[in-house]
């Protein structure tokens, strides 16, 4: 193989069509989360998050979020509580 083949063979292999789409990025799984639990979530970007060939982002960060979410209540209580 010479230097012209090997050229050609390395930008064939830098991107090819058929890759999968990567999946969606941090700051839209978190937006996409909120917005679900608050009950604002558009129709255009739910559609957007159940074509994501993977729902484990969204499941982790919705458990993160609860796991926030029930925490920072627990501290308000607990500061509520303690200042009676």
């Amino acid at each position: 193989m010479n230097e012209r083949d090997s050229d050609r063979d390395q930008s064939t292999d830098q991107r090819k069509p058929d890759q999968p789409k990567k999946g969606p990025g941090v700051l839209k799984v978190m937006q996409s989360v909120a917005a679900g639990a608050f009950g604002v979530q558009s129709g255009k970007r739910h559609e957007e998050d159940f074509a994501s060939h993977s729902p484990w982002p969204y499941i982790i960060a919705g458990i993160l979020f609860t796991v926030g979410f029930v925490g920072v209540l627990a501290l308000i209580v607990q500061w509520v509580l303690s200042s009676q």
